[in-house]
């Protein structure tokens, strides 16, 4: 089955990788090429790096350490909304980043809930701009990520450990020691680097939360040298820097990590010996209240606050939805034109280099890109006439990594466990995709739709360098609404984007799920 899989997908296949490759390379070509390398790093650029570098230090090291007792209180308790609240946990995957900062804003900002209540204990006000401001954002996002992950390590554990455990009546302390340090010794590196790496490439929380000589990262100093001095040559060099610096954080985070091997068991239902203590279960239910309320207040705060200001949307931010809504359905239509022959071609070989493919996602951040294609079209035509397709192309190519691997694990299983069969009646070409593929890919398929829609439609990026007045998308305008201080108004379209990209991702889903098995 393997060789004529390929012979069916290989074409296809590799030129859609080349494709993909080469709008890369492209970019990346035309940054090395404009970089002012002569005239090399200035003061405020080396802040930026060290800015960049030390607030992803801190957000990886403080949402791995937060989301230890979260994860270990979810692992070891069973409660009603348990399922709903590990479900809530993968929410800010696909929301929108600025309305989760204007959320953040309202809870956290210096009108805020908490400094209103600081105040009236007289306490003095309390600014969310700068370093921690752009670290309790970036925990806000990865804080889930993490817990995630770290939950996926405890259920690892084989229970009959704990069993034993229990009958040896080990302490809570020496229980730990025992079964659950080992884990996190081998899982919290990986997920901290994992999150290093996303908080490396992070631009629309530094932009609305940093700025200044102080708290600038390097994808802002890119988007500064941008648009208020045009200076491309500078914008190339700090693109170089960004790439060269994600790279090798990415290339960490994939390859340097050992591989978690913890043991096999009986696969029999987790029952955690050492929780049933009453002081352990009181501190439980702190750890997971809190957890929930840092996840919902901010998010019940863009609610609340966004229906009293639907009213005052001016026409541009309809305008801008509809941009959004296109862009979205253009990211889908390029992501599954390239990622099916891919998922295709990877599917049929042991080693399909997924690896590397996402490695280039995560090394070459959408503004780096946005900045070689921005150098290559400009002395042709006005950049911000193909602001909203070339939004959508970048916007497809950094969903890419992910959805080949949503993808790619159920396609090798088809072809695997259909393979004879469709050798036996000679089914091939179209037909193998129609009749076998493409009906047991579906629920995957709707599931990476919905999730590159929904990252597209709250994507504050490559359209920020591209876009001009007449040429917005809904998170743009909604950031230009902040900007004039319409704090209302942005929170109307706070209100309207994070019901559009919740219902991209929904609708795509529930598409997939429909009339299947999965």
């Amino acid at each position: 089955m393997a060789d004529r899989a390929v012979a069916l997908s290989s074409k296809t296949g590799l030129f859609a990788a080349a494709l993909v490759a080469g709008l890369i390379l492209a970019a990346l070509v035309a940054v090395f090429m404009a970089a002012d390398v002569g005239a090399g790093l200035g003061a405020a650029d080396w802040a930026a790096v060290r800015f960049t570098v030390t607030q992803a230090v801190w957000s990886a090291v403080l949402s791995v350490l937060l989301a230890v007792p979260v994860a270990r209180a979810l692992a070891r308790r069973q409660f009603w909304g348990r399922g709903a609240l590990i479900t809530l946990l993968g929410a800010p995957f696909i929301l929108p980043v600025i309305v989760a900062v204007l959320g953040l804003l309202t809870v956290f900002g210096r009108s805020g809930v908490l400094n209103q209540f600081g105040a009236a204990l007289g306490l003095p006000p309390v600014s969310i701009y700068g370093l921690h401001g752009v670290v309790l954002a970036h925990v806000f996002f990865n804080l889930p990520l993490a817990t995630r992950l770290l939950l996926q390590g405890w259920q690892s554990i084989p229970s009959e450990r704990f069993r034993l455990a229990g009958q040896l009546q080990m302490t809570p302390r020496a229980l730990f020691l025992a079964l659950e340090w080992p884990m996190l010794r081998q899982v919290l590196p990986g997920v901290a680097a994992l999150i290093f790496v996303i908080c490396l490439t992070s631009f629309a929380v530094a932009l609305t939360l940093g700025g200044g000589p102080r708290a600038t990262t390097i994808e802002l100093a890119i988007y500064q040298a941008f648009r208020f001095d045009f200076d491309l040559g500078r914008a190339a060099l700090l693109s170089v820097v960004q790439l060269v610096l994600a790279g090798a954080a990415a290339v960490a985070a994939l390859w340097l990590i050992p591989p978690i091997s913890l043991g096999g068991g009986l696969d029999r239902p987790l029952r955690r010996w050492d929780a049933r203590g009453g002081g352990q279960r009181a501190l439980d239910i702190v750890v997971i209240t809190l957890a929930a309320l840092f996840l919902l207040l901010p998010l019940g705060a863009v609610v609340l606050r966004g229906l009293a200001g639907v009213g005052q949307l001016p026409p541009s931010v309809w305008q801008a939805t509809l941009n959004s809504s296109l862009v979205a359905g253009l990211s889908v239509m390029v992501l599954a034109t390239l990622a099916l022959p891919m998922a295709g071609w990877i599917a049929t070989r042991r080693r399909g280099g997924v690896e590397a493919i996402g490695l280039m996602g995560l090394a070459a951040s959408p503004l780096m890109i946005g900045t070689g294609w921005f150098i290559m079209i400009n002395p042709v035509l006005d950049p911000a006439r193909l602001s909203l397709p070339v939004t959508a192309l970048v916007n497809a190519l950094m969903a890419l990594p992910f959805v080949l691997r949503i993808l790619v694990p159920r396609l090798r299983e088809t072809l695997q466990d259909y393979g004879p069969l469709t050798q036996t009646l000679g089914m091939n070409g179209w037909a193998l995709w129609r009749l076998l593929v493409l009906p047991r890919l579906r629920p995957q398929l709707g599931f990476a739709a919905g999730l590159t829609g929904a990252l597209s439609v709250g994507d504050l990026g490559v359209i920020a360098l591209f876009a001009d007045q007449d040429r917005a998308t809904l998170p743009l305008q909604m950031y230009r609404l902040m900007g004039a201080y319409r704090m209302e108004a942005a929170a109307g379209a706070a209100l309207l984007l994070l019901v559009l990209a919740l219902a991209v991702f929904f609708i795509c889903d529930k598409w997939g799920r429909w009339h299947a098995d999965a």
